[in-house]
Protein backbone atom coordinates (compact mmCIF):
# COMPACT_ATOMS: atom_id res chain seq x y z
CA UNK A 1 0.00 0.00 0.00
CA UNK A 2 1.75 3.42 -0.91
CA UNK A 3 1.87 6.70 0.98
CA UNK A 4 -0.23 9.35 0.20
CA UNK A 5 0.86 12.85 0.50
CA UNK A 6 -2.38 15.63 0.68
CA UNK A 7 -2.83 18.93 0.83
CA UNK A 8 -5.43 20.17 3.64
CA UNK A 9 -6.64 23.59 2.53
CA UNK A 10 -7.86 26.03 5.59
CA UNK A 11 -11.38 25.34 4.73
CA UNK A 12 -10.93 21.41 4.56
CA UNK A 13 -10.25 20.90 0.51
CA UNK A 14 -7.96 18.13 0.24
CA UNK A 15 -5.63 17.79 -2.94
CA UNK A 16 -3.78 15.02 -3.90
CA UNK A 17 0.15 15.40 -3.95
CA UNK A 18 1.36 12.43 -5.13
CA UNK A 19 1.95 8.87 -3.76
CA UNK A 20 4.90 6.84 -2.64
CA UNK A 21 6.02 3.29 -1.75
CA UNK A 22 8.14 4.02 1.49
CA UNK A 23 7.31 6.24 4.65
CA UNK A 24 10.84 7.64 4.33
CA UNK A 25 10.54 8.91 1.05
CA UNK A 26 6.46 10.19 1.99
CA UNK A 27 8.07 11.47 5.03
CA UNK A 28 10.91 13.41 3.46
CA UNK A 29 8.66 14.64 0.72
CA UNK A 30 6.24 16.15 3.25
CA UNK A 31 8.98 18.10 4.86
CA UNK A 32 10.40 19.57 2.42
CA UNK A 33 6.75 20.81 0.84
CA UNK A 34 6.08 22.27 4.25
CA UNK A 35 9.60 23.87 4.62
CA UNK A 36 8.90 25.45 0.63
CA UNK A 37 8.65 29.11 0.53
CA UNK A 38 5.76 29.13 -1.59
CA UNK A 39 3.90 27.05 0.66
CA UNK A 40 0.42 28.46 1.32
CA UNK A 41 0.57 28.82 5.64
CA UNK A 42 -3.22 28.56 6.07
CA UNK A 43 -2.56 24.91 4.49
CA UNK A 44 -1.14 21.54 5.86
CA UNK A 45 0.54 18.79 4.42
CA UNK A 46 -0.07 15.26 5.83
CA UNK A 47 1.15 11.54 4.72
CA UNK A 48 -1.79 8.88 4.91
CA UNK A 49 -1.34 5.24 5.07
CA UNK A 50 -4.02 3.97 2.33
CA UNK A 51 -5.04 1.13 0.21
CA UNK A 52 -6.66 3.97 -2.43
CA UNK A 53 -6.86 7.34 -2.45
CA UNK A 54 -10.63 7.37 -1.47
CA UNK A 55 -9.34 5.86 1.69
CA UNK A 56 -6.91 8.08 2.27
CA UNK A 57 -9.39 10.74 1.51
CA UNK A 58 -12.24 8.96 4.13
CA UNK A 59 -9.21 8.63 6.79
CA UNK A 60 -8.40 12.41 6.17
CA UNK A 61 -12.08 13.60 6.82
CA UNK A 62 -12.93 11.74 9.35
CA UNK A 63 -12.69 13.25 13.13
CA UNK A 64 -10.28 12.13 15.53
CA UNK A 65 -11.06 11.28 19.15
CA UNK A 66 -9.42 14.45 21.71
CA UNK A 67 -6.00 12.74 23.02
CA UNK A 68 -6.56 11.69 26.96
CA UNK A 69 -5.38 13.93 29.11
CA UNK A 70 -5.86 15.76 32.51
CA UNK A 71 -8.59 17.89 31.43
CA UNK A 72 -11.22 17.96 34.13
CA UNK A 73 -9.19 15.83 36.41
CA UNK A 74 -8.48 18.65 39.11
Amino acid sequence: MPYFIYRIHRYGGLERLEDLPTFAAASQRAKSLRADPGHDAGSRVKVVFAATDHEAEDLLTQERAPRPGLDGDE
